[in-house]
């Protein structure tokens, strides 16, 4: 019996089958082929993770680690593995929300009236609440009324921008970012 065993595979080592491929096989193509690839930042944490987003027509294929990336070697979490998930949910929010005070119901509106929603009731808590002076006489021009908490995915130059945004040119004293906390 093993006699009969071993020469069953020494008449298969080293032969080539007539056709390794099925013809199925061949036709078989990636659903990548022919999409634009952009590089873009994992929106999870502060590591900077690198990835590369397969898009055509306008959606996002697939999301994957960018291996030219010398952060990540093209490696990522299971949070940034499934980031095309994020983007291809369909339970996403893609319109800007808004519920009045006092009311019960959230409803859609523009994006340009949120951000001059946001803009006017900033400017409106800043000078209710802007501090000049301290009792003793010291100039502080702050106003304590505000904070901010920024994001993780900022990189050092966008957080730079916001530091100095919100302390010089807002007086807001209260600014930190969610990589730190």
């Amino acid at each position: 019996m093993a006699k009969g065993w071993r020469s069953r595979v020494s008449t298969h080592v080293g032969m080539m089958p007539e056709r390794p491929v099925s013809r199925a096989t061949e036709e078989i193509r990636s659903r990548l082929e022919g999409a634009e690839t952009g590089v873009s930042v994992c929106p999870y944490c502060a590591v900077g993770c690198s990835q590369l987003v397969y898009h055509r027509g306008g959606r996002v294929l697939s999301i994957e680690g960018n291996y030219d990336s010398f952060i990540n070697r093209g490696t990522l979490c299971p949070k940034g593995s499934a980031t095309s998930s994020l983007v291809a949910n369909p339970r996403r929010l893609t319109m800007v929300k808004y519920r009045a005070p006092g009311a019960c119901e959230w409803r859609e509106v523009p994006l340009d009236w949120a951000m001059e929603r946001i803009a006017q009731l900033v400017k409106k808590t800043r000078d209710e609440t802007f501090v000049h002076r301290t009792p003793d006489g010291t100039v502080v021009n702050r106003t304590p009324s505000i904070a901010h908490l920024g994001g993780a995915t900022l990189d050092n130059e966008e957080n730079y921008l916001i530091k100095k945004l919100f302390t010089a040119g807002l007086g807001i004293v209260y600014v930190e970012n969610q990589a730190r906390i």
